[in-house]
């Protein structure tokens, strides 16, 4: 074997992307906002599990949980949750006639149908939950 010989390996090409390409086309920055907001969706999922430990930890533990969230700051970084979580609900429910293709037979339920059910089903939850909040 010759040892002077080195394998020939051409480098391959490759268009660098900037780091902002989404910001190109208005679908693609909503695309990667909506899946930025799982971070506050992640968040709101942790601050409920953290409400319930504070729960089972006693009176005292959870009086000091409200009183947290009762601070002006807390109060409005929650404000800018809701926002985002409410982008992220709409954008993913309007998702759904693209992913949940159903047929009825031959014929397939059109998207609007299957939009408003959601849409219905949204609804219909968060009524039974302030009802369950407020109603009793």
């Amino acid at each position: 074997m010759n040892q002077d010989y080195k394998l020939f390996h051409p480098k391959w090409h490759r268009t660098r992307i900037p780091i902002f390409w989404w910001l190109r086309k208005r679908a693609y920055t909503k695309f990667i906002t909506r899946e930025l907001t799982s971070v506050f969706v992640a968040y709101g999922a942790l601050l409920l599990l953290w409400q319930v430990w504070m729960v089972t930890r006693g009176p005292e533990a959870y009086a000091r949980f409200i009183a947290w969230l009762k601070h002006p700051l807390v109060s409005g970084a929650h404000v800018i949750v809701l926002v985002v979580l409410l982008f992220h609900t709409v954008t993913w429910l309007n998702l759904a006639p693209k992913a949940l293709v159903l047929h009825l037979g031959r014929r397939r339920i059109p998207n609007v149908v299957i939009l408003v059910a959601h849409y219905g089903a949204l609804l219909g939850a968060t009524a039974l939950f302030f009802w369950i909040l407020v109603g009793r």
